[in-house]
């Protein structure tokens, strides 16, 4: 894909970082909801995008740091700390990833980010954020919304009400992954994730595509087909899609479906954005 029409705006991506271990390919890729995001949306027609977060000082760290550099993104706001980077093992069925086991962050979990006054520079220049319930951002939220126009937060599959209805007030389009609910659940929790206070929901169901609410309307954008490798990344691939399109002045229909095209090119690299790494015997 090109490059999307420029525009001033451009995106952070802030939190988690980890390396997806295939532990049946005996391989290692960056990866990490907060990582892939920039990453895509960057790939995917946006050019000015960011990455704040913490690595270890481990292969894995440095591995990530190497794959950041060369998608084009600056270390400038990359932290090192003595300790473990965050890891994933899964396994890929029928091109379907599997997760296995994790370390929960590693590092990021003991040392949460904190956002100094270049950190904040940055955001409030670019405008949007990016970040998801596996960065432990939530105590930086507030202060991050106050000089920005959009945050953006992937629950995943998250969808304890408190849990929502804390962090809801604090966003502005909040993400889920819904394949297993039904339509009738599914429109259940837009309308809870609305009252809790997101202005707009995007839930991603897998090969029933997106629905994407604003409050008033709700679009939904089919599932666009792909020659399948690895499904690793796809959610994000997604979402990093729709804020390249939105944030370069892409009305909302055709961003979704730029969001869709995205994913389908995602599925047809392995890991999340490629470079594997072998695993150190």
């Amino acid at each position: 894909m090109g490059k999307l029409a420029s525009g001033q705006a451009g995106l952070v991506g802030i939190g988690d970082n980890v390396v997806d271990h295939y532990v049946d390919q005996n391989v290692y890729y960056p990866g990490g909801n907060a990582l892939n995001v920039a990453v895509l949306a960057h790939r995917f027609g946006l050019a000015d995008t960011a990455y704040i977060g913490l690595i270890g000082d481990d292969e894995y760290g440095a591995h990530v740091r190497a794959s950041l550099l060369a998608e084009g993104l600056s270390e400038s706001h990359l932290r090192q700390a003595i300790g473990e980077t965050g890891y994933s093992s899964c396994h890929i069925v029928d091109g379907d990833r599997v997760f296995l086991s994790s370390n929960a962050g590693g590092i990021r979990r003991r040392l949460t980010l904190r956002m100094d006054v270049d950190d904040l520079e940055l955001i409030k220049r670019f405008g949007y954020v990016h970040t998801s319930c596996y960065s432990y951002l939530e105590p930086e939220l507030q202060r991050i919304r106050t000089v920005v126009r959009e945050i953006s937060f992937d629950f995943s599959v998250k969808r304890d009400r408190d849990y929502l209805a804390a962090v809801c007030p604090m966003i502005t389009l909040a993400f889920l992954s819904g394949s297993d609910l039904s339509d009738d659940e599914r429109d259940s929790l837009i309308a809870d994730l609305h009252g809790f206070g997101a202005q707009q929901v995007c839930i991603t169901q897998g090969e029933r595509g997106a629905v994407f609410s604003d409050g008033s309307r709700i679009l939904k954008q089919g599932v666009v087909k792909a020659t399948l490798v690895d499904t690793m990344g796809a959610g994000d691939a997604f979402i990093g899609g729709l804020l390249a399109a939105r944030i370069t002045g892409a009305e909302l229909e055709a961003a979704l479906s730029h969001a869709a095209a995205s994913a389908a090119k995602a599925c047809e690299w392995p890991g999340a954005f490629g470079y594997p790494h072998p695993v150190s015997s």
